[in-house]
């Protein structure tokens, strides 16, 4: 359904609205959007300015000389190719299988009957209000104590378990309660005359999961899937508890070479978050219409 039909149902299409309303609501939007471009704004400016620069009082908009080799400067300091490319396999690895199992997951709380089900989803619910950094500690002592993984016994004991391997970085919180949440409304909200029509063609339940239903939800597979790239690309912590090598660190965790205990090398981060942050910022505005309706369709269920 187009955004602008979800406005118009719930009556809250700017183009209704009187001239000094829309107006106002016009210039509040332009503000808010101002004031959340201007650190963006900022962290790119300070990655071309010199470390002089930097340091002026008072502090300098633009840079007086345009130092593009802080980019270049930075590459060199830590193996930023390698970083990169760990976050960028973690993210699609998440992304697959957060769209994978979660759009099962909810297509059968929304289209099967089952006993339970009705239970099954409130736990998801219940998952949502739980904060993400008071489970640290249980999936990391589930994640050191894996059985047969790492020198682990079948107990779990003697070994490392899954520290410091793929396995600790993709497996834990790819799938995600509120993808399981989001599909489970989408599917829905579907007709049933379409599953019943597929039945009656001999099409199994699967068939009609990915072929019949999942086709008429993609703003809901494409706002998952931009949620959960971006999560897992901007993901610190878990990283840097579960890895030791060098050569399976993200990105985020790599930007920390720059800030030591006695200084930081601010023009050098901020080059490196900037080139953190333009995939992100590319993958929004490609999907950014399917992502606005997913969120605009959801909310009037």
């Amino acid at each position: 359904m187009p955004v602008r039909e979800v406005r118009q149902r719930r009556g809250t299409d700017p183009a209704r609205l009187p001239v000094p309303a829309r107006a106002a609501l016009y210039l509040a939007l332009i503000m808010i959007g101002v004031i959340m471009i201007v650190p963006f704004v900022w962290m790119v400016l300070t990655s071309l300015k010199t470390p002089a620069e930097i340091a002026a009082v008072p502090p300098q908009l633009l840079p007086g000389e345009w130092a593009w080799s802080n980019y270049a400067d930075a590459m060199r300091a830590a193996p930023f190719p390698t970083y990169a490319r760990n976050s960028f396999v973690i993210a699609l690895s998440h992304t697959v299988i957060n769209l994978t199992f979660a759009s099962m997951a909810g297509y059968a709380l929304a289209r099967l009957r089952f006993r339970g089900s009705g239970v099954i989803f409130f736990g998801f619910i219940a998952c949502l209000m739980i904060p993400t950094y008071t489970k640290i500690i249980p999936e990391f002592l589930i994640v050191r104590f894996m059985p047969l993984f790492g020198g682990n016994d079948i107990l779990g004991q003697g070994g490392t378990g899954w520290l410091d391997t793929w396995w600790a970085l993709i497996i834990p919180g790819a799938v995600t309660p509120f993808a399981v949440f989001l599909f489970r409304q989408f599917y829905v909200d579907l007709p049933v005359e379409l599953e019943e029509a597929a039945r009656l063609d001999a099409l199994g339940e699967f068939g009609i999961y990915a072929r019949i239903m999942s086709p008429l939800i993609k703003p809901a597979f494409i706002t998952v899937a931009l949620l959960t790239f971006e999560s897992s690309w901007n993901n610190f912590l878990w990283p840097l508890l579960v890895t030791r090598s060098d050569s399976l660190r993200v990105i985020q965790v790599g930007l920390s070479v720059f800030r030591t205990e006695n200084a930081t090398q601010w023009a050098f981060l901020m080059a490196g978050t900037t080139l953190a942050t333009v995939p992100m910022v590319l993958l929004f505005i490609i999907g950014q219409r399917y992502f606005v309706q997913g969120f605009a369709t959801a909310g009037i269920k």
